[in-house]
């Protein structure tokens, strides 16, 4: 164990170094080190005898001349640099060879009535909610206003994504719903009063959309059913529409197709062959209200796998892919990118993949960590495999910019849809990188009825094992906190696993790849492998909080933090069938071992470090 300790370990203090400054002098210049809070008393021995035993200690040479005060006043995790180094939170570009060009921003922010509404009438035949007649007045005024140009000063013009959104909406309602949830009293009576002054000002695309076939309104206007769409890429769009506006569905093909057509996203030019945003924030959105297919999930999730060429093979022989929500948590810690290290420390390699800012949660996300924490989160997925290959690193982050640019261009017209559209689920079982060793898939979901479909995507990676996991926030971070008897649940409850992993006895199913796999459904409850039960570290938005919790429980300070990390990266290597955790009370032992040791923390560090050697 004291070889483990040797390295980026020794920037972190025992009881013999607090409060005192240790300076050490190597071939590339001074290391500094100010110790300033205290570690574990029990480590003391440990960390003594290691020092004399060495006879002197060698910090690596990425952190000579630089002063690095990983502790602050009250035992929270800080870093300090010379002004040469990375500053705190720094974005990168997200430049590379082979990425399309984006047009980054493509809208200003969104009318907020309207988003509101999109809140409401956006979602599926039994989660919808009708407006009532002040609402519907509303929006459609500020609609017809903002076409007019005569919106307030200060109210933002609605975004032709947002009236394709909203009017998409409520055409798929008023055709294929069942009678709650399609229009109420109020919404009739709105759209009655509005629809002559909006048909004298909306585009062509626009009312293509509120009334495809002239059956809503009669035959008030025949612009809508006669818009056939201006260009080969738009006029194939519109014949979809046509089908899943009428609350039908497409075929495998016909999807893939259809997205490869018109993604990535360019800037609308009626000259160009650029598609119109209004339609496709409508496909998205109504074919997710619409409860996609299989073949259309599958066509969505793999409509762009190889974007940037052949998925690179990283020379390992494990590896777990992390399909985390891409919007992030919003409330409670997050503890996958540190899950990650944890495993990575004894050989399970792991890829997390998202990006840095995601609607409609905006929240805390492993790219934002990482930022914080001075890791370069631009690479490209060849460079990724640099760093899973790399024994001391073990694991590795990719952004959507880079790795799926088509999919990225649509992030900013996602803020305008304010509902996940079909992408959110499938984006989080891509399959950026490949391994020569034995694969594995996680993913998150919080809403009912998406186990299943995402399971089925996961087999579809033909991976050797695969979970679907309702962890907290619909993310895959397994809770230590027990239920309250008289809580309800909805759909599954917290804790739910689902998955597969390599047959070893019964329950074998035989796969549409060929496979024979065993499958399991779980509810993992944290008592029942000797953990207390506590409530959740509040994060409420701040990465800060995030990291502090995150690098304190990697110090080996523990707590909620550190028994939420261990916990989820034994039941993953448990559930997946990993090597050494067929029992998951060993599986926890390793794991603790893998921060008290100090491994973990140390493959964390490395990967800062070496992340921006590489770009």
């Amino acid at each position: 164990m004291a070889s483990a300790r040797i390295g980026l370990e020794t920037c972190f203090s025992p009881e013999l170094w607090v409060g005192k400054k240790w300076n050490v002098v190597n071939k590339a210049g001074r290391v500094s080190f100010r110790c300033s809070s205290s570690n574990r008393t029990e480590r003391y021995s440990l960390w003594s005898s290691s020092v004399k035993r060495m006879g002197s200690i060698k910090p690596p040479g990425w952190l000579a001349g630089k002063n690095v005060n990983f502790w602050g006043r009250k035992g929270h995790w800080s870093r300090a640099t010379e002004a040469t180094s990375l500053e705190l939170g720094e974005i990168r570009g997200s430049g590379g060879p082979g990425v399309k060009k984006i047009v980054a921003k493509l809208y200003p922010e969104p009318n907020k009535v309207v988003l509101e509404a999109l809140g409401r009438v956006c979602t599926g035949p039994l989660q919808t909610r009708p407006l009532d007649e002040e609402g519907a007045f509303l929006v459609l005024e500020t609609i017809l206003n903002s076409v007019k140009g005569e919106l307030p000063e200060n109210d933002h013009p609605v975004s032709a994504a947002q009236m394709g959104a909203f009017f998409g909406a409520m055409t798929l309602r008023s055709n294929s719903f069942p009678a709650p949830t399609q229009w109420s009293e109020g919404e009739k009576k709105a759209m009655n009063e509005f629809w002559p002054s909006l048909v004298q000002h909306l585009p062509e695309d626009i009312l293509f959309l509120a009334d495809p076939e002239g059956t809503i309104f009669g035959e008030v206007s025949s612009k809508g059913p006669r818009f056939q769409g201006r260009g080969p890429a738009e006029m194939r769009l519109v014949g979809a529409l046509r089908e899943v506006l009428l609350g039908g569905h497409l075929g495998f093909e016909e999807v893939l197709g259809l997205l490869r057509d018109i993604l990535p996203l360019k800037r609308y030019d009626p000259a160009s062959d650029a598609v119109s945003h209004a339609l496709v924030a409508a496909f998205l959105i109504v074919q997710r209200m619409n409860k996609e297919t299989d073949r259309e999930l599958k066509a969505y999730c793999m409509a762009f796998d190889e974007e940037l060429g052949p998925p690179p093979i990283a020379n390992v022989k494990s590896l777990t892919h992390y399909g985390e929500p891409y919007d992030g948590n919003t409330r409670f810690f997050r503890s996958t990118l540190f899950v990650a290290a944890v495993r990575a420390s004894y050989g399970e390699c792991c890829l997390l993949h998202g990006i840095d800012l995601m609607p409609p949660k905006f929240g805390v996300t492993e790219e934002q960590m990482l930022k914080y924490l001075g890791a370069a989160t631009n690479l490209m997925p060849k460079q990724a495999v640099k760093l899973l290959e790399d024994e001391k690193v073990g694991f590795a982050y990719l952004s959507q910019r880079e790795a799926r640019p088509s999919l990225y261009s649509l992030s900013d017209l996602r803020k305008h849809i304010k509902k996940r559209p079909t992408v959110a689920t499938t984006e989080k079982v891509q399959h950026y990188i490949r391994a020569t060793g034995r694969e594995a898939m996680m993913a998150g979901f919080y809403h009912e009825g998406y186990e299943d479909p995402l399971l089925m995507l996961i087999r579809r990676r033909s991976v050797d094992a695969g979970i679907v996991i309702k962890g907290e926030e619909g993310a895959l971070s397994l809770t230590t906190r027990t239920r309250s008897p008289d809580a309800v649940v909805k759909g599954r409850p917290l804790n739910w696993c689902t998955g597969f992993r390599p047959a070893k006895g019964a329950l074998i199913a035989e796969n549409d790849d060929g496979l024979s796999r065993e499958t399991f459904s779980t509810e993992v409850n944290a008592v029942d492998y000797g953990f207390d039960p506590t409530a959740t570290p509040r994060t409420d938005r701040s990465v800060e909080k995030n990291v502090e919790l995150g690098m304190a429980a990697l110090r080996g300070e523990t707590g909620p933090a550190y028994d939420r990390i261990v916990l989820n990266a034994a039941i993953a290597d448990h559930l997946l069938g990993c090597e050494g955790a067929s029992d998951p009370l060993v599986a926890i032992e390793r794991a603790k071992e893998a921060i008290d040791s100090g491994a973990a923390l140390n493959h964390l560090l490395y990967y800062i470090e070496r992340s921006n050697r590489l770009v």
